[in-house]
């Protein structure tokens, strides 16, 4: 294979441009959404965005809060103590409203509830990286 790239038709090319804003939506969504992991779906849209319009991804990659995701990411730099308190707080307190206001279910409950203790020791493992002052 050579070093030139593979040229990719306009329609193709558009595809992986709207499918890439769709995956900053989703990601954006999974900032509020603990159960819906932000990092993934911004590192898929910049690998749409690589196909589809480099100034998309350069916008994404730069982007004052986007970036960050998909820097920390990259470089295995971590998560703050305060990110991590942070997201903990808020995946308990949105699994715990919906567990006991959203169903009556007890098998959903104890699903979401291990869900919970699944991602809590998931951030925990994550290296804590000292604030940026």
């Amino acid at each position: 294979m050579s070093d030139q790239s593979i040229s990719i038709s306009p329609i193709t090319k558009y595809f992986y441009l709207i499918t890439g804003f769709i995956l900053v939506g989703v990601g954006i969504i999974g900032i509020f959404l603990p159960l819906l992991p932000t990092t993934i779906f911004l590192i898929l849209a910049s690998v749409c965005f690589l196909k589809s319009s480099p100034k998309a991804n350069e916008w994404l990659r730069n982007h004052k809060i986007l970036g960050v995701y998909i820097d920390n990411y990259q470089n295995k730099t971590g998560l703050t103590r305060n990110a991590k308190i942070a997201n903990i707080i808020t995946l308990w307190t949105s699994i715990s409203l919906s567990a006991f206001l959203l169903t009556d279910e007890l098998y959903i409950r104890i699903i979401l509830l291990v869900i919970a203790i699944g991602v809590t020791i998931h951030l925990l493992m994550i290296k804590t990286k000292k604030p940026s002052n």
